[in-house]
């Protein structure tokens, strides 16, 4: 019995060595003006490539979840910025517990803007080969994401392909 506690203790220090050695990362001002380069900015509701309604900073749902609508407006670039803010606080948190492996902030940041466009992080193959640590691999993933669905059928984006390239090269790009 003592045995199994001592392993089971051993076990515990060690993940939590593991998670301490990775940095929790938070959007670098880059990582925020790459994101906002993409998404441009918008303070009267738009219909984004998908057609589905955004405003601000490509934002597709307020603070307090409510889809944005048509007719909605926000009343400044203050507000868009604090939404960003916000919402890029979300996604943070979510690559930091979703990611295992230790990241640099440019890798961070390219995952920061693919989260932020798709929000799809956990369910790709991007994050399976990532947290095996195959970074390159990782890397060839991000030009998968490349459509958007028209008229019930999925058709290649050319901004999107531009976008998964650069977030690519970012990812690619050490400190």
């Amino acid at each position: 019995m003592a045995n199994k506690v001592a392993a089971s203790s051993l076990a515990l220090i060690s993940n939590l060595k593991t998670v301490a050695a990775r940095a929790y990362h938070a959007a670098s001002a880059d990582g925020e003006k790459l994101i906002q380069g993409f998404e441009g900015l918008r303070l009267k509701a738009y219909q984004d490539i998908a057609g589905v309604w955004t405003i601000g900073w490509g934002n597709t749902h307020y603070a307090n979840g409510k889809p944005v609508k048509k007719g909605d407006t926000l009343p400044n670039r203050e507000c868009a910025d604090d939404l960003l803010e916000f919402k890029l606080k979300g996604f943070a948190a979510q690559i930091n517990n979703l990611v295992k492996v230790t990241i640099n902030q440019n890798q961070f940041d390219a995952l920061l803007s693919f989260q932020y466009n798709t929000g799809a992080l956990a369910v790709s193959t991007l994050l399976k080969k990532l947290n095996a640590g195959d970074f390159a691999g990782a890397a060839a993933e991000f030009g998968r994401w490349n459509k958007v669905t028209k008229e019930g059928k999925k058709v290649v984006s050319q901004v999107l392909t531009d976008r998964r390239a650069k977030e690519a090269k970012l990812f690619l790009k050490p400190l």
